[in-house]
């Protein structure tokens, strides 16, 4: 039996912190689950992996960890899941559980309000978890870490996750003119000096759509995991990259995006897609990560580093991230080129 408001949830939104109640309320309002229903690279690869999987759902029991609207309840329901449970803490499981209900699967499909390391289950064990965790960057806001412990406490021995496998990329690209407007203007604000505001927006990544073009270096993958085995602690990793300039032009910052792997029969295809510039346009965008200098590469000058990531100790769905980098130009000016240097980041 569903129990879906705000009296049967299972956690008590008011004895959250402030930041986790924040969290929560941000997934509220129907304005953001609009945008995901509509990312169809997002929403069509859960149907497409569920429906190449119509055998694996079969009779099985499903865990949907964060539910939201209930469409991949709905995907895995119509597919031949045994059963559903939903799980979702916000508010917006309330019109998931009308959606369930005028398309006629409340009898399949069961949604219970709350946290999922709160919620009673109906059932001991279940045999596939899907869910769709990511953040940007891959891994802001952490829920990962939610659909960890589910897998660890609900999960049958051999269970499937959709998706199981994710991987972190990375990029070089010259993006002088925004850098400049996004940095600079805090130089000259109407005759105002506002440059102690500098430091705080270099600090802080963007979260955008970036032009292809842009991206000017080969690409390096920084870590991958797979939902099977990675544990909680592998979630805060550190990871070198090593990226070769393309063509004689200014690297103003990293590029970064993540790719999504879902489990397949044997010898089928799995399905897959990218969040990268280089692929059809998702919710998620890519992040960038600003650089102190600006490196003057020329083609076949090498930019090394390191990417720190970690939750940040404040608020944990926020992520502290720290690049350091060397970067060994070649030919003419090498030495001037040539530099070292280390940029702090929180992305919350």
């Amino acid at each position: 039996m569903s129990k879906t408001n705000a009296v049967e949830s299972a956690t008590d939104k008011n004895e959250l912190n402030e930041f986790e109640q924040h969290y929560f309320n941000s997934y509220d309002h129907y304005g953001i689950h609009e945008e995901m229903l509509q990312d169809t690279v997002r929403t069509l690869s859960y149907r497409n992996a569920i429906i190449q999987n119509k055998d694996l759902f079969k009779d099985k029991i499903v865990l949907d960890v964060g539910c939201g609207t209930g469409i991949l309840s709905m995907f895995a329901a119509k597919n031949g899941a045994k059963h559903v449970i939903g799980v979702d803490m916000s508010s917006i499981i309330e019109m998931a559980k009308k959606i369930v209900d005028i398309n006629g699967l409340s009898d399949r499909i069961t949604l219970l309000r709350g946290k999922l390391e709160d919620v009673e289950l109906p059932y001991k064990k279940v045999d596939i978890i899907i869910s769709e965790w990511m953040g940007y960057f891959l891994l802001y806001e952490s829920m990962l870490d939610t659909v960890l412990f589910a897998r660890d406490k609900y999960l049958v021995e051999g269970g499937l996750i959709f998706p199981d496998k994710c991987s972190l990329h990375v990029a070089g690209l010259e993006d002088a003119q925004y850098k400049d407007e996004k940095v600079n203007y805090w130089q000259d604000v109407y005759g105002f000096d506002y440059s102690p505001f500098m430091p705080l927006v270099m600090r802080e990544p963007l979260v955008d759509t970036v032009d292809n073009a842009a991206v000017n270096t080969t690409k390096s993958k920084l870590i991958e995991f797979d939902l099977n085995t990675v544990t909680v602690a592998d979630l805060a990793f550190e990871s070198k990259f090593t990226l070769t300039a393309k063509r004689k032009d200014f690297i103003n910052g990293l590029i970064s995006w993540f790719d999504i792997q879902f489990p397949a029969p044997e010898g089928v295809k799995p399905v897959t897609f990218s969040t990268g510039s280089h692929a059809p346009y998702t919710h998620w965008k890519q992040t960038v990560f600003y650089l102190n200098d600006d490196l003057e590469a020329d083609s076949g000058d090498i930019l090394e580093g390191k990417l720190t990531c970690t939750p940040n100790k404040l608020h944990s769905r926020d992520l502290d991230i720290k690049i350091s980098y060397d970067f060994k130009a070649i030919g003419p000016d090498a030495a001037e080129r040539s530099t070292q240097n280390t940029n702090n980041y929180l992305m919350h």
